[in-house]
């Protein structure tokens, strides 16, 4: 079994959908790392991972906003593909075994800091604008 776990931000909001049946909240979470080439230039790379969440607990999709922190860890597959103008391209898709909000983008109210072991700092999540859910009432 191959395990895939990625902390980053969501790129859009997610979506549910249901399909046979089954419900399935989608997204995609993008990991940036910052490195220097050979001639010493600061660079960044950008990864993109498209998710989808197999679940009954879709209550959590309307947390799952663009620029939301978040770890996610599942099966991971890379899907290749030729594009209309007959390049080859792939894409790396993950069947979500577990998500956790980790807060906001960066550079917001201080809800994107991560506690010093690595979980979700759950304390500082807002919840979305318009909603008067209390941590009490977060489904997860």
């Amino acid at each position: 079994m191959i395990k895939l776990q990625v902390i980053g931000n969501l790129g859009k909001d997610a979506l549910v959908n249901n399909v046979n049946g089954k419900s399935v909240i989608n997204f995609n979470v993008a990991h940036t790392e910052r490195y220097k080439d050979a001639q010493g230039n600061q660079k960044d790379r950008t990864t993109w991972v498209d998710c989808s969440y197999w679940t009954d607990r879709t209550a959590v999709a309307p947390y799952l906003k663009k620029g939301t922190q978040v770890y996610v860890e599942g099966t991971p597959d890379v899907r290749s593909y030729t594009t209309a103008d007959g390049r080859n391209g792939a894409s790396l898709t993950l069947r979500i075994s577990s998500v956790q909000l980790l807060g906001a983008k960066s550079g917001g109210s201080g809800s994107g800091e991560q506690n010093g072991g690595g979980e979700s700092s759950q304390n500082n999540y807002q919840a979305p604008a318009g909603s008067d859910a209390t941590l009490d009432d977060l489904p997860f």
